[in-house]
């Protein structure tokens, strides 16, 4: 499939997990975020949930999250290192290289992703971030990083009714570390970053109102 149509399948199937109520099961719960998750069909790993209210205007929540080049999430996420767009295919569609650093005490070392993503906005307001793993030749696997994957992935931002200062954020994460990691320290690495996203997101949209 080529990449465009591998975006679009991933936004589809963000729409299928937003509307699929089954199966999920509650792991973190903090005043921002509460993360659920279930076994991915993906890869033999999780499809993590986050779903929680920011205290600021769907615009300002995208203008920090939003995909793209010299954008606001390498500032405030702290598990985004380096983000840099390797080719734009279309206005809302680009293949992009995405870095972490070491997490879990060094116990995780960085971690490389290489995704196609597409942004969208629906006619109620709701803007989509969603991205999928894909191959570029631009962009073989580096030394020092261990390539990991994410299958289908994104953000959702949901305009609350009558409150236009709020936004609904629905986050859907689902990736392979990549490398040979105990299942445990997966486990345990997935809902405290999740809850991390939302606290440093949460803190950048006040900043950005400020």
């Amino acid at each position: 499939m080529e990449c465009a149509g591998r975006a679009e399948a991933a936004a589809e199937q963000l729409q299928l997990y937003r509307r699929d109520p089954d199966g999920w099961r509650g792991c973190r719960s903090t005043g921002e975020v509460a993360v659920s998750w279930r076994p991915s069909a993906e890869f033999a790993g999780n499809l993590y949930k986050g779903e929680g209210i920011l205290p600021a205007s769907p615009q300002n929540v995208w203008e920090c999250i939003k995909p793209v080049a010299g954008g606001l999430r390498t500032k405030w996420d702290q598990n985004v290192k380096d983000f840099e767009v390797i080719e734009a295919i279309s206005d809302t569609v680009s293949i992009c290289r995405t870095t972490t650093p070491s997490a879990c005490m060094r116990i995780i070392s960085p971690r490389e992703f290489v995704d196609v993503v597409v942004m969208k906005q629906y006619e109620d307001g709701t803007m989509l971030s969603a991205a999928t793993n894909v191959e570029h030749p631009l962009c073989p696997p580096q030394p020092n990083f261990v390539r990991g994957f994410n299958y289908p992935c994104g953000c959702f931002c949901i305009p609350v009714p009558g409150q236009p200062d709020r936004t609904e954020l629905l986050t859907f994460f689902q990736t392979d570390l990549g490398g040979y990691l105990p299942q445990t320290v997966v486990d345990s690495f997935f809902p405290s970053s999740i809850s991390g996203f939302y606290s440093n997101l949460t803190k950048a949209v006040k900043a950005l109102k400020a």
